[in-house]
């Protein structure tokens, strides 16, 4: 092949559609390719013209217009033009001029057809507009893990075994025995139908009964789990893996309304769950000390690696790696209570940030808090919870959770208070917004209770959702603010780059890609009254009260996940490399797929960001 077909070759097969076409294909284009070059304010193809090539913008910049002449698109190196009107009906359907002096390759209408015909994937790429091209990457790679796809009752390989909670243990035991399961659901059979009110499991009998010698006679009842955690019939095998890593349990039932289906075990799970992350909490709670727990926390990043290498998603990956953070918390907890002894009052220890929206990844640091008692003395009882909130904290940043630079650590006394002192502080960060409280909300009102009285947090998380909805001042600035943050695409979809220090020529997918995108929905989500923590998860709640219609949600989520996925591949990729891992990304080390659905979903962003100016009146109103 002659040195300028070739070098035409490797510029295409760096950008989509013609990254992953064959060399018989590839062949047919450079071989018919005309090179064209022309000047800034050139008419490349005028509106109603013959449409008899497809554009490959190799250098320079145009940009595409509507029939009305509104500004359509700005299309730059390594991307394309003009397919509509080749598909259609040979018209010129987007006038387009350049506004750089351009290097234009023109691919002539009987080769795109041809290729239309041959090859799906440029099919595909040509047919769909950007943010269904997005969608379609996001779909296809879910549907490449069976965690995603397959529903839990494939779990379910016999039927149901259970007994009703008057039976005694040593028939409850034969049960099981006789029909090989680990765990007997026990119903309370007193009403009109059966119902589910507790679970004895092989662990059960071995340390609540046989350890304490009870009698054989002994009603199973006394030592049943009560209040079960149960996942629907409906749900997907990864949120069942996802309910037991946060919940810490190793039985399921699984339900169908109110009647039992059957219980699914962990061992179920490690069928299709080879990553250990539920092993590895396990093995958390089973520590005697600190020691232990730095030990085993080197597994954490083994975790993560085998997880993004075999396809979990973002929200899998997001929330086992929270699951693992917030056993270490919980662990780190019980091992203060051994130490210090009881706790003079009740509370409720807080996770906040990327914990408490299930979306951590191994780059992470400690931002928690301490919700006590009203009944809380300061003189009588702070010195204990300051020596628990030290002994967690120090204990996380043993097991490579460092503390955070901006001190939201219960540490700190500010965030160590009563209920009651901090539903004053949440209702005046509300009622009374500025720089700083702004700040705090967007820390503080992703929050999770995960030790001690839980009830606590979900009375602030109540609170948040009854008054941040009806504040309209609160809510325009907490968009503002949202807005200081955004996507690193420029004028010409080229990505914007740090120009020095340690990251130049690259740019942070967490500052410039996933925070502007939580930012947004968690503004969305306030003013729509959810409760929900995740992104994934209020994304569902704001398109279940059509503040964006669900076209708009599901293209937040498809940028989302994307930007998520190949931020937690980066990292994995630096750990398997020996390298430490950070949000960084240069995008000559992206693929060329990478970077072509990166820009789309920045443009989702950055549409988004417009959108959230406009719907609350963001561009209008100054902070306090």
């Amino acid at each position: 092949m002659q040195a300028e077909l070739l070098d035409i070759q490797n510029h295409i097969t760096q950008h989509a559609p013609f990254d992953e076409m064959s060399d018989e294909l590839l062949d047919k284009i450079v071989t018919n390719i005309e090179v064209v070059y022309v000047r800034a304010g050139t008419q490349i193809v005028e509106l109603g013209h013959q449409a008899d090539s497809l554009h490959y913008v190799r250098s320079g910049a145009v940009e595409i217009y509507r029939r009305s002449g509104e500004l359509y698109s700005r299309v730059g190196e390594g991307e394309i033009f003009g397919q509509f009107g080749l598909m259609m009906n040979k018209k010129v359907r987007f006038p387009v001029k350049a506004i750089e002096d351009s290097l234009i390759y023109k691919i002539p209408d009987h080769v795109f057809h041809y290729l239309w015909e041959h090859d799906d994937n440029f099919a595909d790429f040509v047919e769909i507009e950007d943010r269904s091209r997005l969608r379609s990457a996001v779909s296809r790679r879910e549907k490449s893990n069976q965690l995603m796809t397959a529903k839990v009752t494939r779990l379910i390989s016999r039927s149901l075994v259970c007994a009703p909670t008057t039976v005694r243990l040593q028939e409850a035991a034969r049960i099981m025995t006789d029909n090989g399961v680990s765990s007997l659901p026990l119903m309370d059979e007193s009403g009109d139908s059966p119902k589910l009110v507790g679970i004895i499991t092989d662990r059960d009998l071995r340390t609540r009964a046989v350890n304490h010698a009870l009698a054989s006679e002994t009603p199973v009842s006394e030592i049943m789990t009560e209040g079960l955690i149960t996942i629907s019939s409906r749900a997907f095998i990864f949120e069942a893996m996802l309910t037991m890593l946060h919940n810490n349990v190793h039985h399921l039932p699984v339900m169908d309304g109110n009647e039992v289906r059957g219980v699914i075990a962990l061992s179920d799970i490690i069928k299709y769950e080879s990553q250990s992350s539920i092993y590895l909490v396990s093995n958390i709670f089973r520590q005697q000390n600190v020691k232990g727990l730095k030990k085993i926390s080197v597994d954490v990043r083994d975790s993560f690696v085998r997880m993004v290498n075999e396809d979990a998603n973002s929200h899998m990956v997001g929330s086992a790696m929270a699951g693992i953070g917030r056993s270490f918390s919980q662990r780190l907890l019980e091992l203060a209570e051994e130490k210090l002894g009881p706790p003079p009052v009740p509370y409720c220890f807080m996770a906040l940030g990327s914990m408490a929206r299930d979306e951590q990844l191994v780059v992470t640091d400690q931002d928690n808090a301490l919700i006590l008692d009203d009944s809380f003395v300061p003189e009588e009882h702070d010195e204990y919870f300051l020596a628990m909130a030290k002994f967690v904290s120090d204990g996380l940043a043993e097991c490579g959770y460092t503390y955070c630079t901006g001190d939201i650590m219960a540490t700190n006394p500010k965030w160590r208070q009563p209920l009651r002192v901090w539903k004053k502080y949440f209702t005046d960060w509300i009622e009374n917004p500025n720089g700083q409280t702004l700040l705090n909300s967007n820390i503080f009102f992703d929050l999770d209770g995960i030790h001690g009285e839980t009830g606590f947090a979900e009375q602030l998380k109540t609170l948040v959702a009854n008054k941040a909805s009806s504040s309209q001042r609160f809510l325009t600035l907490m968009a503002r603010n949202a807005l200081n943050r955004t996507p690193p695409l420029g004028f010409f979809r080229t990505f914007v780059l740090e120009e020095d220090g340690k990251h130049q020529k690259s740019f942070n997918l967490k500052r410039r890609g996933t925070a502007p995108l939580s930012d947004l929905i968690r503004v969305h989500a306030l003013a729509c009254g959810s409760r929900s923590q995740n992104s994934f998860e209020r994304l569902k709640d704001i398109a279940n009260t059509k503040l964006l219609v669900d076209d708009d949600a599901g293209n937040l989520r498809d940028a989302l996940e994307f930007i998520s996925i190949v931020r937690v591949r980066h990292q994995a990729l630096a750990i398997e490399e020996g390298r430490e891992p950070d949000n960084n990304v240069r995008p000559e080390d992206l693929s060329p797929f990478e970077r072509s659905h990166l820009k789309d979903a920045f443009q989702i962003v950055s549409n988004a960001q417009r959108f959230l100016r406009f719907r609350y009146n963001a561009g209008t109103v100054r902070n306090a």
